[in-house]
């Protein structure tokens, strides 16, 4: 066991078995799942692991840790299935933070078919909320490739956005009340499921998307909807980004709120998921230089939803706007699609290392952006190759930079990540668009942050921070340097 040889951390390390039982407190062993982020690029030293089952526990650790941090220099750092992309989840290198991690609090504490509304804790994992709203008949629309790992509260905490952003919106939309615990040990219960209430400074908001910085998500009530009569999904090729942009217009005007996803993808991406998984077949492969997945949810019947689909497709491939089109004839073909999509960032992790990048530019934009940052950068370094990806619909681009063919992608993200982030980002910014779509700051664009967002902003955010957090004891060092 890796004792502390100061006397105020034993002690504190006593107290907090005493709260949560002996055996949710790891202090040895193997902490690789707690320590290593997603991407496996960052390991830090926790001090310990703890793992409160319940609300009250989380309160009383919070407590403990507040009452020693001027004696022991500790910090908390709220972890959920660790599967952020952004480094907020896991502890740094001091060796003096403790990771409180919200697994054992996955039940599922009620559901309100009559408000449409269900709660759960916070370590629940997604794929197991949109389980049981399913069981119930009722659809919970968020979807994210790591939902069977992630959790709702992870979700909430970095307001999520997934492949259905489109029609239902970020996690924000889709959550109607939160319970927190606060810096100072309290919990603010605000579960009330209420979609109007308008009495002062919307709190739920305030800690949605404050990435475990503002206080810790125990519980949330979520939004829930009817489930579609039909779901039928898409791939259609296109020959130029403009295109792309062109059917996302003529697919809102014509399927409307039916249309639930509208994913873009360039040939380069799938060409990696035909490399590494050449077992998953990629329809109209080569044929075109982008493609989309389109997805229909229909209230009414699938083939009320062929035959939506057949009025969108067969205008667009007589004016050229599409290229080619295939609609799945059954789930199974639907999972299909959805599975090559989704193994894009899996293939890209089988060709190594590459330099990531989660932004937003308005849509209208978007053609230029690509453009213009794909001739800068090719021209700073020759042969490097672009893996683009997302979610057109919502203007959600994964706009990434793979290593040349032949190169060491190890040694190439070490040399040129920092440059590369840097001009892809003044490209974004020169677009009226953001550095941060879905996966937030955490530890990895804390200090980009005064670069891209004004400075009253940033002051705002300062200023909460210090009044909800005023010894830093909740994720220090992400989201905002005070």
């Amino acid at each position: 066991m890796n004792l502390p040889s100061d006397p105020a951390t034993r002690e504190l390390l006593d107290t907090l078995r005493h709260i949560v039982g002996a055996a949710q407190v790891y202090t040895d062993g193997d902490l690789t799942a707690f320590e290593r982020d997603w991407r496996g690029r960052v390991r830090g030293r926790a001090l310990a692991v703890v793992r409160p089952g319940t609300t009250d526990e989380v309160a009383a650790v919070v407590r403990a840790c507040r009452a020693a941090q001027a004696a022991t220099g500790v910090s908390l750092v709220p972890q959920g299935g660790n599967t952020g992309l952004s480094v907020g989840g896991v502890p740094d290198a001091s060796g003096r933070q403790i990771v409180l991690s919200l697994q054992r609090m996955t039940a599922v504490r009620a559901l309100d078919a009559a408000n449409a509304s269900l709660t759960v804790e916070a370590g629940c994992p997604l794929q197991h909320v949109q389980e049981a709203a399913e069981d119930a008949g009722f659809l919970f629309p968020l979807s994210l490739a790591s939902e069977g790992s992630c959790t709702i509260g992870g979700n909430l905490a970095t307001n999520a956005g997934g492949t259905q952003v489109l029609r239902y919106g970020n996690a924000r939309a889709l959550c109607l009340g939160l319970e927190v615990v606060t810096a100072a040990g309290e919990v603010w219960q605000g579960l009330s499921g209420l979609r109007k209430n308008n009495t002062g400074y919307d709190l739920r908001d305030l800690f949605v998307g404050s990435e475990g910085t503002l206080g810790i998500i125990t519980a949330a009530t979520l939004a829930l909807f009817p489930l579609p009569a039909a779901r039928i999904t898409a791939w259609a090729s296109v020959p130029t980004f403009d295109a792309a942009v062109a059917l996302l217009g003529r697919a809102r005007q014509g399927l409307d709120a039916g249309l639930t996803a509208f994913e873009l993808m360039s040939s380069f991406a799938l060409g990696l998921v035909e490399r590494h998984f050449p077992q998953l077949e990629v329809p109209l492969s080569g044929s075109a230089p982008w493609f989309v997945l389109l997805e229909l949810s229909d209230a009414e019947s699938e083939t009320h939803a062929a035959a939506r689909f057949e009025a969108l497709l067969e205008p667009a491939l007589a004016e050229g706007c599409v290229l080619d089109a295939v609609v799945a004839g059954n789930l199974n073909q639907s999972r299909h699609l959805w599975h090559l999509r989704e193994s894009i960032p899996l293939a890209q992790a089988q060709e190594g290392l590459n330099v990531k990048h989660d932004i937003a530019v308005p849509i209208s934009r978007m053609a230029d952006f690509i453009m213009e940052t794909d001739a800068e950068l090719a021209a700073a370094y020759p042969g490097v190759r672009f893996v683009v990806f997302g979610h057109l619909g919502d203007g959600n681009l994964h706009y990434n930079v793979q290593a040349p063919e032949g190169s060491d992608p190890a040694e190439f993200l070490a040399r040129h990540e920092a440059d590369i982030n840097h001009r892809v980002y003044e490209a974004v910014q020169r677009h009226g668009g953001s550095i941060s779509a879905e996966h937030g700051i955490g530890a990895l664009k804390v200090d980009l942050l005064p670069r891209y967002q004004s400075p009253v902003a940033l002051e705002l955010m300062r200023a909460i921070k210090r009044a909800l957090d005023p010894t830093g004891l909740l994720n220090p060092g992400r989201v905002v340097r005070d």
